[in-house]
């Protein structure tokens, strides 16, 4: 196992303007899910730099105004509930319109409660039935090695989905199969809907488990624009699989969400989304806009 060094002081050029699509992102997840009165809050939020650096950060390779250009990488949301955050990336990225966003969850909207393929530019595959996404994209990956593609495969998990007994079943595949052009990143934010992972179904060591598996493993810090986009560029191991283990803290961004399992599925209204609104607005107007 790898783990990554400590952020750099300032970071990059790139790393700064990834860092404030995070913010905007997380402001878009308020608002949507606010407006909406329901959806998934907490573990949009814990995800948000690593959707920016994933989009914003120069490693996927894809094209807004093709969605479905053959060579393109591949993303899965296999925490489909995180459907917020993807829909904000893919707007701000220009997937489709930002004005579409506050439809979320609305009759008639595209931007269903997860995310739907037959709708949404950009959504590679409809997630939400927890432990199938990484499946999903072993197939992926092994389809891109038939059609001699060299695109990249990303699936990003939830660390409460890790207690699916499929998810291992997938690990076990991309090993078998060698599936060097696929990425797993897991959302490690320790919570899920009924209360801390470890309480619930402990599922570490997490990072012992997938190296048993016979996967490449980097455990980095998921709120560190810096260290997320090193390992995510960094060259793949030969003949593995790759798995991010990003440690991170659900409901980043809004004080009174942060490391509170609660807030995994409800929406905040009235002063709750107010305070969020104004704490998300101070970070994001001290680091700039897109």
């Amino acid at each position: 196992m790898k783990t990554s060094g400590t952020s750099m002081q300032g970071g990059s050029e790139l790393a700064v303007r990834v860092e404030k699509v995070a913010r905007v992102l997380r402001r878009h997840v308020v608002e949507m899910v606010g407006k909406a009165g329901s959806g998934h809050p907490g573990g949009s939020l814990s995800a948000a730099d690593i959707m920016a650096a994933l989009y914003f950060g120069d490693v996927l390779k894809v094209d807004p105004k093709n969605p479905r250009w053959p060579d393109r990488d591949r993303f899965v949301l296999s925490k489909g509930h995180a459907a917020p955050v993807l829909y904000a990336a893919l707007a701000e990225r220009g997937f489709f319109s930002i004005d579409l966003l506050p439809t979320l969850r609305q009759l008639g909207s595209i931007l269903q409660g997860h995310p739907d393929s037959k709708k949404v530019p950009g959504v590679e595959v409809s997630t939400g039935s927890l432990g199938q996404g990484l499946s999903l994209a072993v197939g992926i990956a092994l389809a891109g090695r038939l059609d001699k593609k060299d695109y990249r495969v990303w699936a990003l998990l939830g660390d409460g989905e890790t207690e699916e007994g499929q998810v291992w079943e997938a690990a076990m595949a991309a090993a078998h199969y060698k599936l060097q052009n696929l990425t797993a990143i897991v959302d490690n934010n320790h919570l899920q809907i009924d209360g801390r992972v470890q309480s619930v179904m402990c599922p570490e060591p997490l990072c012992d488990k997938f190296c048993a598996f016979g996967w490449d493993v980097v455990a980095v810090d998921g709120h560190s624009v810096t260290d997320l986009l090193r390992v995510m560029n960094a060259p793949a191991a030969p003949d593995k699989p790759r798995v991010i283990i990003a440690e991170t803290v659900k409901g980043k961004g809004v004080s009174y969400m942060e490391g509170v399992a609660s807030w995994h599925g409800k929406a905040p209204k009235g002063e709750e989304l107010d305070k969020a609104l104004s704490e998300l607005a101070l970070s994001t107007s001290r680091g700039g806009c897109l």
